[in-house]
């Protein structure tokens, strides 16, 4: 695994928020709503109410910049309707940032990182 000295590799970051039935996904309805109503600075990515890429269970994403960290983090922390939330940097390596950089708010769930791995070819492999 490749080490970063500092977080100068540090694009931005990615909040996964998992869901599996109708009402988890009601839970997460009100955890977007309500991240749109915070006034931070994010950018919502579409309903997945089936497994798709590495992620296990129906999810949507949350990016945000590194300079909103420190808010979004903690109201995800606290407001998280007691589902499961994936939250990674991304860097130039997305295998490391879904698992070895990763940082869940609840319950870990398990990320398939080799279903990146094959999307990525041969230059994911050290």
């Amino acid at each position: 695994m490749k080490r970063h000295s500092d977080t100068d590799c540090i694009t931005g970051f990615h909040a996964h928020v998992y869901y599996g039935d109708a009402e988890s996904r009601a839970r997460a309805e009100r955890l977007r709503t309500g991240v749109q109503a915070s006034g931070l600075k994010t950018l919502l990515g579409a309903w997945h109410d089936e497994p798709v890429g590495p992620h296990p269970a129906g999810s949507f994403q949350i990016a945000f910049d590194t300079q909103d960290f420190g808010l979004l983090v903690p109201w995800l922390a606290l407001n998280r309707e007691g589902l499961s939330i994936l939250v990674h940097p991304n860097t130039d390596d997305p295998v490391a940032d879904h698992s070895d950089h990763a940082i869940w708010l609840g319950p870990q769930l398990p990320v398939d990182v080799e279903v990146i791995r094959r999307f990525l070819g041969p230059k994911s492999i050290p």
